[in-house]
């Protein structure tokens, strides 16, 4: 009895071994999706997956999901550090976000809530539809978001706080995220920012903002943007700086950009201080519109066509 009883122990023991072990294999560190996949196989590069929702769940944390060949690979959200890349050549990354989301970025349900680090590359976001798409990549919960070479268009959703190619929308303070070698056009606003708590930080470079029907960017609470080499151009308002009030100020730094045939302003600045070095204003119905003199600062390097509203820039010398 007593050696049946142990046999026992042994089998169940056994059985909780080979479940973790099946568990552990089941994460991969790198994962593939395919046109032709199927979210019943492992997302090895023999076997894909089709949709990146089907293959974050097999991918580790800190892992990457690459595309083998050109799909559409459907929304999804990320509660963990990952890389996404839809690759070049033979890979295409789409995701066509009707009525949805493409990517949200939530690691708001974790044990450590605002830490994940995600990475999005070389990724078509598409919000086209029957009923136009809320969001293209939606920053809720995490610690940095990273979108590099990455085309995110069509988000014209007309309900109060949707419509946003890029929408950051946090609660914790000190966050980031990073968008570069990027197009975010025909959207009802390009990068909509915001925190309930202290300030995010948002950095673009070489990004272009075109043809959004209501601002290419608009900066609220907490929400402060350093931007080089951009193309601010063809949108209602190009840059929309709207934090109220000292303790809930918004900021936008532009260096080497192009602000360009905006309908109403190239530069709005209700509040705080936002600051121009080699920019150019060319063709916007107002080129720069202040709350109060001085809230925008230039280094006196910029081009500036268009008429400046609400008073004078004030002038930083170099040290």
């Amino acid at each position: 009895m007593n050696k049946f009883r142990f046999a026992i122990k042994v089998l169940v023991i056994a059985t909780f071994v080979f479940a973790f072990a099946s568990i552990a294999q089941a994460q991969a560190t790198r994962t593939w999706v395919s046109g032709v996949g199927d979210d019943v196989n492992p997302c090895s590069r023999t076997a894909p997956c089709k949709t990146f929702a089907g293959a974050i769940s097999k991918t580790a944390a800190g892992g990457e999901i690459d595309c083998l060949d050109p799909g559409g690979f459907g929304g999804v959200t990320v509660t963990k550090s990952i890389t996404i890349d839809g690759t070049h050549g033979s890979g295409f990354g789409s995701i066509l976000a009707s009525a949805t989301t493409g990517v949200l970025v939530n690691d708001s349900a974790t044990g450590s809530p605002g830490t994940i680090i995600v990475t999005l590359r070389s990724l078509s976001i598409n919000g086209a539809g029957t009923t136009t798409g809320t969001h293209g990549v939606r920053f809720f919960s995490g610690g940095k978001v990273n979108i590099e070479d990455c085309k995110i268009f069509g988000f014209l959703n007309a309900t109060a706080n949707q419509g946003n190619g890029i929408s950051v929308e946090l609660t914790l303070s000190g966050k980031s995220m990073t968008v570069k070698d990027t197009d975010i056009f025909n959207n009802k606003v390009g990068i909509r920012a915001t925190t309930t708590s202290g300030f995010v930080s948002i950095v673009l470079e070489n990004v272009r903002i075109q043809q959004n029907t209501t601002d290419g960017v608009m900066l609220l609470n907490g929400a402060f943007m350093t931007a080089r080499g951009c193309n601010v151009a063809f949108n209602n308002n190009g840059v929309n700086v709207q934090g109220s009030g000292a303790a809930n100020s918004a900021g936008a730094n532009f260096i080497d950009s192009i602000f360009a045939s905006n309908a109403v302003t190239g530069l709005a600045a209700a509040n705080n201080s936002s600051r121009i070095g080699g920019c150019a204003f060319i063709g916007n119905s107002t080129g720069i519109s202040q709350a109060a003199a001085n809230t925008v600062k230039t280094f006196g390097d910029n081009d500036i066509a268009d008429p400046v509203t609400g008073g004078a820039l004030q002038l930083v010398l170099p040290q």
